[in-house]
């Protein structure tokens, strides 16, 4: 009665009251009305769930691309300004263009041989030692994805990744005979190398059918994330039968021959550290969680090698130097190359401590016991840390971050699964006799062709000059 009082006393309240109703009986009106439209829009239909699982799959394969592609750029970084200023640095001034022009050359010449027979070579369909021809010059190499590598990628992506490691693994060579070697017989002794050596690696440890293949049932299943073996093993090894082979430089070891610029090697350090994130965690194929896994591991072995190496150097010299901190970052980078996809953060920390104390060993001791002439220790740094990193892989991989031989299974020594080192030995043992056998045949060949020395009064003016008519730098310009 009240109600009705104040809306008698009051017309425009009974006005705005009426129009709520009105309004409020339209929405209930559209509700009913709309509710069949609603349900059926709603409705669980094979075609709607078909439509969502192409969508997230377009999506999961858009991201890993994303990802891929960046990670390809991140190891082509690596190389060049990467590799090319950490070995221009340490070089004399007369040689600075003349080494960072191999690795340049590198970045030209690999890339036209993988486009034409190359990457075939690695991972086309093959026999268990070496790929075949039918990918040669990128035949069915197009933008769908080959599941045998990469389901959710395509497979010009996957080829150029790749082609990104056989530009750096060669690369790596030049630092044990840098300041000595002719540039046309780089070029020639290059391409045999990645033909011969390289890409049989390749296949055997990551191609289809490979008789190391881990992840595709190889006979003798070694685990290498990255290329602790195909990358590490060939291309220190290699570089220690060449600089054998070589001879030493004029006036080595009694004349000095520092770096002429260890900041330039500073900043090629530090270059490489940053797109070996893409060499490590790229080589989960995949922007998921073993890829996060790898780039943790990459990084805490860097960072626990660069302190192993620059505590033993403090130990033996009284201090620790920037070309120590920034050969032992390296060293650790090496090492966790092929475990970095299969153990913990804190296993990364042991593996990079270790590389980091074994690798300045090896160039502080083992070299001088020797006597070989491995101008930039490629040897002491990328075989002996990839040996050392290979085997350890087969130590502290654990299933629980990459089952990589199957659900369930023990993947390292830890686990229980022994005979995963036995198997890293092996993997180990033929990266090593292939790349003796490999590189002192083609070493052979070179020399008796054209020659791989420069000339002792070349070898005096400097690589610059004598194979590239430059300077690095122009003392007297104003």
């Amino acid at each position: 009665m009240a109600m009705l009082k104040r809306l008698q006393a009051n017309p425009n309240h009974a006005a705005k009251l009426g129009f709520l109703l009105k309004t409020g009986l339209l929405l209930a009106l559209c509700l009913v009305a709309s509710a069949p439209l609603l349900a059926q829009s709603s409705a669980v239909t094979p075609e709607r769930i078909a439509a969502i699982e192409k969508a997230t799959a377009a999506a999961q394969s858009n991201a890993d691309n994303a990802w891929m592609l960046t990670s390809a750029a991140l190891v082509l970084l690596m190389s060049g300004p990467g590799l090319a200023l950490f070995y221009g640095g340490l070089v004399r001034k007369k040689n600075i263009l003349g080494t960072m022009m191999q690795t340049f050359a590198m970045m030209a010449v690999i890339t036209v041989l993988w486009a034409i027979v190359g990457y075939s070579l690695a991972f086309g369909d093959g026999m268990a030692f070496i790929g075949g021809l039918h990918n040669a010059f990128l035949q069915g190499v197009g933008l769908a994805p080959d599941p045998a590598y990469a389901a959710t990628i395509p497979a010009q992506t996957y080829m150029v990744y790749q082609l990104m490691f056989a530009i750096i693994t060669p690369a790596l060579i030049t630092g044990a005979f840098a300041e000595r070697v002719k540039f046309s017989a780089l070029l020639v002794f290059m391409i045999l190398w990645a033909l011969l050596v390289y890409s049989p690696m390749a296949h055997m440890v990551w191609g289809k059918g490979g008789l190391l293949n881990a992840a595709l049932g190889g006979r003798f299943p070694c685990l290498d994330f990255a290329g602790g073996t195909v990358v590490h093993v060939t291309s220190g090894v290699s570089a220690l039968v060449t600089a054998i082979y070589l001879g030493k430089r004029v006036g080595y070891p009694k004349l000095p021959m520092p770096p002429h610029s260890v900041v330039l090697s500073f900043i090629g350090a530090c270059l490489l550290w940053f797109g070996w994130f893409g060499f490590n965690a790229g080589s989960a194929l995949a922007s998921g969680s073993l890829a996060t896994s790898a780039f943790v591991a990459t990084h805490f072995a860097a960072a626990a090698a660069a302190i192993g190496w620059g505590a033993a150097e403090w130990v033996r010299n009284g201090k620790p130097s920037a070309l120590g901190a920034i050969s032992g970052a390296v060293a650790g980078l090496v090492a966790i190359t092929p475990a970095s996809g299969f153990v913990t953060p804190i296993n990364a920390l042991w593996i990079g401590l270790i590389a980091g104390v074994f690798c300045f060993f090896m160039v502080v001791k083992v070299k001088a016991i020797f006597g070989y002439d491995d101008s930039l220790d490629a040897f002491g740094v990328h075989g002996a840390g990839g040996t050392l990193g290979a085997i350890l892989t087969g130590i502290f991989a654990n299933s629980a971050i990459n089952p990589i031989l199957g659900a369930g299974k023990a993947t390292g020594l830890l686990e229980g699964n022994g005979r995963q080192v036995l198997n890293q030995f092996i993997g180990v043992g033929i990266a090593w006799i292939v790349s003796i056998v490999g590189t002192l045949a083609i070493l052979f060949i070179v020399d008796n062709l054209i020659g791989l020395r420069v000339s002792e009064d070349d070898e005096r003016e400097g690589l610059d000059l004598t194979q590239h008519g430059e300077e690095g730098y122009d003392w007297d310009a104003a």
